[in-house]
């Protein structure tokens, strides 16, 4: 392709995206695939000759769009916010445009130091000291398991400089709540920890870590014989968005002492409301953290932010110098290869630049602001509503929800919530995901689309009312 012929695709790209946004609102927030379908309508060959560009939007709007559920669309409710704002879709895009690589400092300088001003830009937005370095990683699981790797070198006392964990004397044990997210136990088990020395922990009444079970455990694994290495702590879990209690805990790890790694994966982004901040008191005690910029902040995916407290210890875990990486100034700059796993990265800044730049620090607080508002008002005609129930605490921007009817208990309340939160998605007026919550179905809604306005959480409790009782007839029919 030449670059006229780009300068014209991609004229016609551009349209075809902002397009997309501005009526995706008209689609059905979850595809209405079935297995297989989009695979069925596509070629299980290549392409012998080049095809045209028209054919290419065509599959497009008739194969690839009709196979997605639309996470920016206005009424979009699972999950969790994953907001590509479009000023840092253009970053991504000039990200992939300019086509470089930082594999070290001298192979892309301006990709090393835009990085490190950016993240310098968010710890201040924030409010974490200048105690804390951070790098782009490309999601939160990543961002664990390097920090349960530094955890690992650190209670081994580098032990990867010798026979690494099979050359142990002691196993390590990791904690971490029972509400803690999967990629936990998945970096303990891929940092070597395995299975049987991961401990999850019993949570309170609000489903947060108790400080006490983390003491009473780390106390039982030394009478044990065992070594006490880290503790994963969550803001914002993925079921309920508890808050773990950050200052206690902290406290307990620095008694013993372990690693502290906090995983804000998604609440941290409230962290730039000054008003939210009381939420994470005690995380200066911490080592790492985790915020995906890439979910409610806006930034286009992927762009998972890790801070650490002592990079001199992350770059001895993660370093590799092989002689066709190293240049004269390695002692002046930072090469970011050696503050993760990969040797390449991408231009991932510049989105997150974007992002920041077009909306400025108010204009990301106002939207935040938005969704927190739009979340007490759901919670509050839940509660004052008969039959619905209101599950846990609204921290930030997620309410547990579960109708319950009277006479409907146990199993049978679990697949009343399984088959009207199925109404509600295939509507294709509202997507919301079901979750576990002590023991028992319930429906997460999860606000913080980009285009999410205040009538659109109201239509969705009009919605979620109508399919509820709609399924309690249907159910009384049958029987």
């Amino acid at each position: 392709m030449t670059p006229e012929e780009f300068r014209r695709i991609g004229h016609r790209l551009v349209d075809w995206v902002a397009d997309y946004r501005a009526k995706v609102g008209e689609l059905p927030v979850m595809s209405r695939a079935t297995p297989g379908s989009v695979r069925a309508r596509l070629p299980q060959a290549p392409p012998e000759k080049p095809e045209s560009w028209d054919d290419v939007f065509r599959d497009l709007d008739e194969t690839i769009v009709p196979g997605l559920s639309h996470w920016q669309h206005p009424s979009f409710f699972g999950y969790f916010p994953s907001n590509g704002e479009l000023s840092s879709v253009l970053g991504d895009y000039l990200s992939t445009g300019l086509g470089v690589l930082g594999l070290s400092w001298q192979s892309s300088p301006a990709l090393t130091e835009l990085e490190e001003v950016v993240l310098g830009w968010v710890r201040q937005m924030v409010g974490l000291s200048e105690a804390w370095s951070g790098v782009i990683q490309d999601t939160a699981s990543t961002s664990t398991l390097v920090a349960l790797m530094c955890a690992r070198e650190r209670s081994t006392r580098y032990g990867l400089d010798r026979g690494g964990l099979q050359a142990g004397e002691k196993p390590l044990v990791v904690y971490t709540s029972a509400q803690s997210h999967s990629s936990v136990e998945k970096a303990a088990l891929l940092a070597g920890f395995g299975r049987h020395h991961v401990r999850k922990l019993p949570t309170d009444q609000k489903h947060a870590l108790l400080p006490s079970a983390l003491a009473t455990a780390i106390r039982e694994d030394v009478d044990k014989g065992l070594v006490p290495c880290a503790v994963v702590a969550t803001l914002g879990t993925t079921t309920s968005c508890a808050i773990d209690p950050l200052e206690p805990l902290s406290a307990i790890t620095n008694e013993f002492p372990l690693w502290l790694h906090v995983d804000a994966a998604m609440a941290g982004s409230a962290m730039i409301l000054p008003e939210c901040r009381t939420l994470w008191e005690g995380i200066e005690g911490a080592d790492s953290l985790v915020l995906n910029a890439h979910k409610w902040l806006g930034a286009a995916f992927d762009c998972s932010l890790y801070y650490v407290r002592d990079p001199l210890h992350l770059v001895r875990v993660m370093s590799t110098h092989p002689s066709y990486l190293q240049s004269v100034v390695d002692g002046q700059v930072k090469n970011l290869r050696d503050w993760g796993i990969p040797l390449g990265r991408r231009f991932r800044a510049l989105k997150l630049w974007c992002l920041i730049r077009e909306q400025g620090v108010e204009g990301l607080q106002a939207r935040l602001r938005r969704d927190l508002e739009n979340a007490r008002w759901l919670e509050l005609q839940a509660r004052g509503a008969a039959d619905w129930r209101v599950l846990a605490p609204v921290p930030l921007q997620t309410v547990c929800l579960r109708h319950e009817p009277a006479g409907l208990d146990g199993e049978a309340l679990d697949r009343h919530t399984l088959v009207w939160a199925d109404r509600v998605n295939r509507s294709g007026e509202a997507y919301v995901t079901p979750a576990i919550l002590d023991g028992r179905w319930m429906v997460r809604v999860s606000i913080g689309a980009l285009p999410t306005e205040h009538r659109h959480v109201e239509a969705l409790w009009a919605l979620l009312q109508r399919e509820a009782e709609a399924a309690l007839a249907v159910r009384a029919e049958a029987s």
